[in-house]
């Protein structure tokens, strides 16, 4: 609730919202009046690490991601509502303050579909705390990455989510939870620069890749629980919208 302006006192009103101050100088009792306030503050916070750049369906991680986070901005403007965001890898690379406009809103479209980060890590432990220290009002905050951060604790989420109401939505590739049988393939890890020979003939290698897959979306999953943060997890060939529209409904 927002201080609005100050009335003079009607029968019927709370004697607690008495201000004392202008009734004396008025000599005659007035009281506060109190609006809802209906502005909201929306922070987007974006993964830009190297993991996202990868695809095998229709897009790459990092399409989806843009997508969903300009939807986000969009409906964020529709609402009247400020938006702002943080471009994160294993350091914050960028952050745009929250404001309101069409002029605002475009900027940030902008840089969602051409920024080119410094970094190719990722630490969703560091973006979370930057989070919280910058922003000192709470905001509904959407952290939007594939989380593939083996170092992701419950404590910097369960901190951002305390201050603020963070959502967290997961965008991954189906080939990041399984590998083909297509013999001896060269990979490079995307993050590290590292490449190496996998033989995905080989079913010890390919169940290997999945195990790393399901523990650590295990992991994630214990973690958002409980941090209490809500979440969705998505694929690079699903519909988002439906995704998004699924989360909300859960929300309400």
């Amino acid at each position: 609730m927002a201080f609005s302006e100050v009335r003079e006192y009607q029968y019927g009103d709370d004697i607690r919202d008495i201000d004392w101050n202008v009734t004396a100088r008025y000599d005659k009792p007035y009281v506060k009046v109190f609006e809802e306030e209906r502005e909201l503050t929306v922070m987007l916070l974006v993964d830009v690490s190297g993991s996202r750049l990868f695809g095998t369906v229709n897009a790459q991680k990092k399409d989806i991601m843009t997508e969903v986070a300009a939807t986000l901005a969009f409906s964020a403007i529709q609402n009247n509502d400020k938006i702002g965001v943080i471009f994160f890898s294993d350091k914050i690379e960028k952050f745009i303050p929250p404001l309101k406009g069409k002029k605002h809103i475009l900027y940030i479209i902008r840089e969602l579909i051409e920024f080119e980060p410094e970094s190719k890590g990722t630490d969703v432990g560091a973006a979370l705390k930057y989070l919280t220290n910058v922003l000192k009002k709470r905001c509904t905050a959407f952290i939007i990455s594939d989380f593939m951060d083996s170092k992701i604790t419950k404590d910097p989420i369960t901190i951002a989510n305390r201050k603020h109401d963070l959502v967290a939505i997961q965008i991954y590739d189906k080939r990041d939870t399984i590998l083909p049988n297509i013999g001896l393939v060269k990979v490079l890890d995307a993050e590290t620069g590292e490449e190496g020979w996998k033989d995905t003939s080989s079913a010890a290698v390919r169940y290997n890749y999945n195990q790393w897959w399901v523990k650590q979306k295990d992991k994630l999953d214990d973690i958002f629980k409980k941090g209490k943060v809500d979440s969705v997890s998505m694929t690079t060939d699903e519909d988002y919208v439906k995704a998004l529209i699924r989360m909300f409904s859960l929300r309400n």
